[in-house]
């Protein structure tokens, strides 16, 4: 049985996506059977990772159960992956029949035996996709740039795990706040690093000991559709992403520990 990581922050531009692709090739890079999905319509999951997403089946519709899931399954060098593309962004209205918050997690269910992760990169809002990432998961992750913004958009996403926790997913945990684009030199990084510590201590989790810092070449990997391990391999984003992946996997060991659900 697969564990499922959903990648989440209600506000864009915080490294979500980058942090998706990174995770999954790094798992891979551990020797793990990975399995991406993407859940935002822009569609970058995919095109970071070298996929032509325009002529692809894609997660849109697996959710309109117009095609089994595995039939939109695309192998990747990093990982295997389900796509997305401009049409999910009309989910809030077409998805609307009871029960709808859990459609994902059903349509899962034929393939997670075949990975040991799965990872979703949610959109950047909270909204019905959002809310079937929360229920399909084991963990979240939260990626936050060092901006006050930021602060403001994490402590919304508190109202809707406590909701997912309480509805349909009691056993979602978070496995910590994650800070991008992280200059250790700027007071304003440190400040909001502290700032991040106390809401990850509401929501009963904590900021990860990495910080990924900044440099062009995060950008620039996924327009060659490469991860960034392998278009700047000595970067310091590619150091800090292969700590984090370890880290990652040290947290998912101590809380199958503490709960008995080692896999």
């Amino acid at each position: 049985m697969a564990t499922i990581i959903a990648l989440t922050n209600q506000k864009g531009g915080v490294g979500k996506t980058t942090t998706s692709s990174a995770l999954a090739a790094g798992l891979t890079r551990e020797g793990k059977k990975v399995l991406g999905i993407d859940l935002d319509p822009q569609g970058n999951f995919g095109f970071s990772l070298g996929l032509d997403i325009d002529n692809s089946k894609s997660i849109y519709e697996v959710l309109k159960y117009q095609i089994p899931i595995e039939a939109a399954i695309q192998p990747t060098e990093y990982c295997d992956l389900v796509t997305s593309n401009i049409l999910l962004s009309s989910a809030e209205l077409e998805f609307n029949e009871p029960g709808r918050e859990l459609m994902l997690k059903r349509l899962l269910m034929p393939v997670e035996d075949r990975y040991d992760f799965i990872v979703i990169d949610t959109p950047p809002a909270l909204n019905v996709l959002t809310v079937n990432a929360y229920s399909a998961a084991n963990y979240l992750i939260i990626p936050m740039v060092s901006e006050i913004l930021s602060i403001v958009g994490v402590a919304q996403i508190k109202e809707t795990i406590n909701s997912v926790r309480q509805s349909v997913n009691p056993n979602l945990h978070v496995l910590g706040i994650l800070l991008t684009k992280f200059n250790r030199r700027t007071i304003l990084a440190r400040e909001v690093k502290e700032m991040a510590e106390s809401i990850a201590a509401q929501i009963d989790t904590s900021v990860f000991d990495i910080q990924i810092r900044p440099s062009v070449t995060v950008a620039e990997a996924p327009a060659h559709g490469e991860s960034v391990f392998d278009y700047a391999p000595s970067s310091n984003p590619s150091l800090d992403y292969l700590e984090f992946v370890q880290e990652v996997l040290k947290k998912i060991h101590q809380q199958e520990v503490a709960h008995g659900t080692q896999k």
